[in-house]
Order: structure tokens, then C-alpha cells, then sequence
């Protein structure tokens, strides 16, 4: 079968590797669509365990089956990481924390023209698709570390919530915080990602690159007049969702807290950062962080999907085949007029 070997992000050799074969529980799927997830391009994040096949959310068929839950030609998402469901970080509900869920994967990785599901990922993130397609399959983990995300953070009907960076992450965010009740402002560099920004939800939104004044909807919504200057943005926001590995955006962050405020790390710079630590004292802020998503957050995930109450099929801007893995990785990196490139072995 074909597979694709990451060495770094300009080196990805398509090779011929035997297919896999199943054991008891397991379940072989022949791999329809997946995904390239912002992570999968971090190159510093992940060169180094390269080479190795990367991909994590995949959909496609069940081609053979060991396992009674499944059948063969049934439709499915795999989940790449899951949790033991006995350790203390399970069973105290942080199942992402769970060392099971940090060391599994399936075989050998979803850019991959079939994948070898485990036992433990059948039984704990194997999800039928019913009525969805392919694609919108491989947006269930994206949106299911969005749901986990502001679980976390507890976004509620009301809050302000600003969103810093609008990519695919931030659009998820900014749809799943509107469906809360919430009131949404979003920063971002890219004129292309701000426009979907806006046609996705935001209250408002904001080229940090200009200076800017909010709109009279913004300043009610804030309650306080904010602008963009050259050096800093200036807003009181309950909750800050940073989408972006900026730095700059880190300082934002801490710019724009209001007291009491939390702000989620949803993505992370590649260098350590600075807290303002009479700031953090003073107004009692909380800064958090989330990884990954637990089944919980995969199933409720899925729900949103399937009710059509979070819209991931126009996230979709690109689809090519295996073979063009490298230029999917240069769309995603370049980060233009892209959100989400699915792959189709």
C-alpha cells in the first residue's frame, strides 16, 4: 500500500509498505479522507520523531473486521488517541492527561491508503458516520479539541470572548462560542481568513495590522471603547482563546484580559513565554492550556456535526490526493486563501 514518510515539512516521500494485518478486537479500514491538521505542520513539533507516518483524522470504510462492534463496509471516524478509562486522570474526568491516551495510535498513521485500528481504539474512539460524508468525518477531532477547549474554560451565553487568529481553529471556535451565547471578536493579519471569520459568526473583527476603531455594535458589546494602535490592541474580554503560535498574540493575550478572565492556550508558540506576574496576581487571571480531545468530547463532536448546528463542510477549501501530500503540506504552512486540506488516498 501507498504511505507517506514525514522527514520535515519540505521532505514527505511517498513509499510502498505491506498492508497491515488485524488481530482480535482490531479492525482494518481502508482510508477515504483525512485530514492535515495545523500540528501536522509544525515542523519543530514534530520532526523530532520523523521519519514516521503522520495523520490523525481520518474516515473511511471498514474493509475487514475482527471486532464485534463493527462490520465490514461500515462507514467510520477513528479517534488516534484514547484513554484507558482506569487511571486516576480518567477516572477524575481528564482523560486527556491519561498516558494511554499520550502512547497510542493506530498503524501506521493516516496519510496512509489503509490504517490498522488497535483493540483499545476500536472499543474507545471508533465512531460510525451514518449520513455524514467522508470529509466532514475527518472535522470531527478538530472541533471535538474545540468542544474540550472551552469546556475548560467554561464559555457562557454573554461572555466576551476574543479569538486570536482566525485559521481553522479559530472559525471552529468562533461557530461553537456563538452557539453559546456568546459575543465574539477575532484578530487575525490575513484579509482572506478575517472575510471568514465574519461570514462564520464573529461579532467582529480586527486586522491588527491597521489601526482600527470598534464599531458602536463592538463598543456596546465591550462596554468600554477599544482601538488598534501600531503596538497594542485594547479590549477587556472574559475569555481568550489564542489560535495561533504568534508570540505577539501571547502579549495580546495579557493586553486584553479582563479581571478574573481566563485565557486558553488552544495553540502554543514554539518558545517559552513570559507572564505578567503582578497582573496574573492582581486580577486573578487564569491562564490554561488543552490537548487533544477525550471520547466524551469526540461524541459530543460528532452530535453538533450531524445536527448541522456547527457548519464544517465550508471549511473544506481543498482536497488532493495522496501523491500531492508535499503540496498540501505548502497550502497549509502558507497558510493563503486555505482553511482545511483533506487528503484522499
Amino acid at each position: 500500500m501507498k504511505t507517506a514518510v514525514y522527514h520535515n515539512n519540505n521532505d514527505i516521500r511517498i513509499e510502498e509498505i505491506p498492508k497491515p494485518t488485524i488481530s482480535e478486537g482490531e479492525i482494518l479500514i481502508k482510508v477515504k479522507a483525512s485530514g492535515i491538521c495545523g500540528t501536522d505542520v509544525m515542523e519543530w513539533y514534530r520532526i523530532k520523531k520523523a521519519p514516521r507516518v503522520l495523520g490523525h483524522e481520518i474516515a473511511g470504510d471498514v474493509i475487514e473486521s475482527k471486532s464485534d462492534k463493527f462490520k465490514v463496509n461500515d462507514k467510520v471516524f477513528v479517534s488516534h488517541h484514547v484513554p484507558c478509562n482506569k487511571c486516576k486522570y480518567c477516572l477524575e474526568d481528564n482523560s486527556t492527561a491519561c498516558e494511554t491516551l499520550h502512547q497510542g495510535n493506530y498503524d501506521p498513521g493516516g496519510f496512509s491508503e489503509f490504517v490498522r485500528v488497535p483493540k483499545i481504539n476500536v472499543e474507545n474512539g471508533t465512531y460510525s458516520l451514518d449520513n455524514l460524508t467522508y470529509d466532514e468525518g475527518t472535522m470531527i477531532e478538530p472541533l471535538a479539541c474545540v468542544v474540550r477547549g472551552q469546556r475548560i474554560i467554561n464559555v457562557k451565553k454573554e461572555h466576551i470572548v476574543l479569538i486570536l487568529g482566525s485559521g481553522i481553529s479559530g472559525l471552529l471556535n468562533i461557530q461553537l462560542a456563538k452557539l453559546k451565547g456568546a459575543k465574539v471578536i477575532v484578530t487575525d493579519i490575513d484579509e482572506y481568513r478575517l472575510k471568514k471569520a465574519k461570514e462564520f459568526g464573529a461579532d467582529e473583527v480586527i486586522d491588527v495590522r491597521r489601526n482600527y476603531k470598534a464599531s458602536s455594535e463592538t463598543q456596546k458589546i465591550s462596554k468600554e471603547f477599544f482601538r488598534v494602535s501600531k503596538d497594542s490592541l485594547n479590549i477587556k474580554a472574559d475569555r481568550i482563546i489564542i489560535c495561533t503560535g504568534a508570540l505577539k498574540a501571547v502579549e495580546q493575550a495579557f493586553n486584553c484580559i479582563d479581571k478574573k478572565g481566563t485565557i486558553l492556550f488552544f495553540a502554543i508558540p514554539n518558545k517559552n513565554i513570559e507572564i505578567p506576574t503582578v497582573d496574573f496576581w492582581r486580577n486573578e487571571l487564569t491562564v490554561t492550556s488543552s490537548y487533544g480531545a477525550a471520547p466524551k468530547d469526540l461524541q459530543e463532536s460528532l452530535d453538533l456535526i450531524k445536527s448541522k448546528k456547527i457548519n464544517v463542510k465550508n471549511l473544506i477549501t481543498h482536497k488532493l490526493p495522496l501523491d500531492k501530500i508535499q503540496e498540501g503540506f505548502k497550502i497549509v504552512s502558507d497558510a493563503k486563501e486555505s482553511l482545511k486540506v483533506v487528503l484522499e488516498p
